[in-house]
């Protein structure tokens, strides 16, 4: 296939798909280290050119890596409804776009064809799509899930409560919960990132939050992100998991990176539906970010944005609670500054919903990016339009633990107000219930971390 086109006079033509995609991105950092990026302005714009005149057929012809040398390949592959797929195939990246745009495409219709999509696919689109485009066709596509509460449901917002702290402390950790809780934070999760990965210490961790759960009768679920393996271990152990967490990749070696593959997270899947205590179905819990493959020279040569849009594939195997792009964790290798961040935070919250998974987003940055709290409020802001199921909560959005920056317990409660949101359904019914919401607003009990030490 010819892909070249002339602009102002000049022909830009492009030797593969793997370039052209890497082109047709938006500018990031990440893509200009993998050498994939566009050198110009008017390069970029021609390569979205030639894109949108690209056969679907073609992306799923051409993955980002060969069927035969990559089980995340093979997943996403193996998924795709060949009927739905068989009505779609000649339609091309432009087409592809437009029909999403058209007032007249439902919610319903966006969900049947995302069955017969490929994350190439997913991915060469999501290029084509300016930010308010990209608010406005995730806003389309809501994703529900449902494990001890409900998430995604069109009128919320959900908050993860996320009481990270440097040394494990249970007392500490403990009074992040509860002040989180009194903010009307965890209705996403209670999930704590562990310094200590053992065994002992992540069941420990546990029984904590699985007994503040108990004791107040929480319409939640638990979760600690050590590996999914020393939570494996916890679940055959008999303690009490909510949600079983991974960090995913790409692609078969970047997820080799992380010490997985899909045999480990078809086993822990099969865990997780046997021990877990809530109810379900809905058991397991993915974080993602542009740029990890790349970090692990798992790419195969391809932009960041494709490999992210994989990782949304592999995920929708395992029927997710919730999945979320840590999107400005990485650095300024591959997000540079705030620009970038805020715009890979609205690919990847779009590409989530598109692909078929209920998705939220860590809006983020690190101290040595170009970004700053404006910039991630921004972001939140943005996101929030276009439906975003949820936000962490982070104690002041400042994570001792992790030492990044983040969004806080009260981030969740300005946004809801905002945008006339309310938690999770049973999570609002339980806050009621103790007096800290009232008509989908914060009382003035609320806020107060001690609420929980006076009963």
């Amino acid at each position: 296939m010819l892909l070249r086109t002339k602009l102002h006079g000049k022909t830009y033509e492009f030797p593969d798909i793997r370039l052209l995609m890497g082109k047709a991105n938006e500018e990031k950092s990440g893509d200009r280290l993998a050498g994939v990026g566009a050198d110009t302005v008017a390069e970029r714009v021609a390569a979205r050119f030639v894109l949108a005149e690209v056969p679907l057929w073609v992306l799923r012809e051409n993955p980002a890596v060969p069927y035969d040398e990559d089980e995340v390949t093979r997943v996403i592959q193996d998924a795709v409804n060949e009927t739905v797929y068989g009505e779609i195939r000649d339609w091309t990246v432009g087409q592809f776009r437009e029909w999403l745009l058209a007032d007249t495409t439902t919610s319903e219709m966006i969900k049947r064809i995302s069955t017969g999509l490929t994350a190439e696919m997913v991915s060469a689109v999501t290029k084509l799509l300016s930010n308010m485009e990209l608010i406005y066709c995730a806003k389309k596509i809501p994703r529900t899930a449902y494990c001890n509460n409900t998430i995604g449901l069109p009128g919320t917002l959900s908050s993860r409560n996320q009481p990270n702290h440097p040394t494990d402390s249970p007392e500490g950790i403990r009074a992040e919960i509860y002040e989180g809780l009194a903010y009307g934070s965890g209705d996403s999760v209670i999930g704590i990132n562990p310094v200590d990965d053992s065994y002992s210490s992540v069941a420990r961790l546990l029984d904590m939050t699985y007994d503040i759960i108990k004791t107040w009768n929480i319409p939640a679920q638990n979760c600690v992100l050590a590996h999914v393996t020393t939570q494996m271990k916890c679940l055959q152990s008999g303690s009490p998991v909510g949600l079983i967490f991974q960090s995913i990749a790409g692609s078969q070696k970047g997820n080799d990176s992380f010490g997985i593959s899909v045999g480990m997270l078809d086993e822990a899947y099969a865990l997780a539906k046997k021990h877990c205590f809530p109810a379900g179905p809905s058991f397991m819990y993915f974080e993602t970010g542009q740029g990890s493959a790349l970090s692990a020279e798992a790419h195969n040569g391809w932009d960041q944005l494709t490999l992210e849009a994989r990782n949304y594939g592999l995920a929708k195997r395992y029927n997710p609670y919730q999945v979320n792009t840590v999107v400005g964790f990485i650095g300024p290798e591959y997000l540079y500054d705030a620009r970038q961040i805020q715009r890979a935070g609205l690919e990847d919250h779009f590409m989530g919903k598109l692909t078929g998974i209920p998705m939220g987003c860590d809006a983020c940055y690190t101290n040595h990016a170009r970004a700053d709290q404006n910039a991630i409020e921004n972001l939140a802001v943005m996101l929030t339009a276009a439906g975003c199921n949820y936000f962490m909560g982070v104690p002041m959005g400042d994570d001792a633990m992790l030492s990044y920056q983040c969004t806080s317990y009260h981030d969740a409660a300005a946004l809801r107000q905002l945008f006339n949101l309310r938690p999770a359904p049973e999570f609002e019914a339980w806050m009621e219930d103790l007096g800290l919401m009232k008509n989908g607003v914060l009382t003035e009990k609320a806020g107060d971390p001690t609420f929980f030490l006076k009963r």
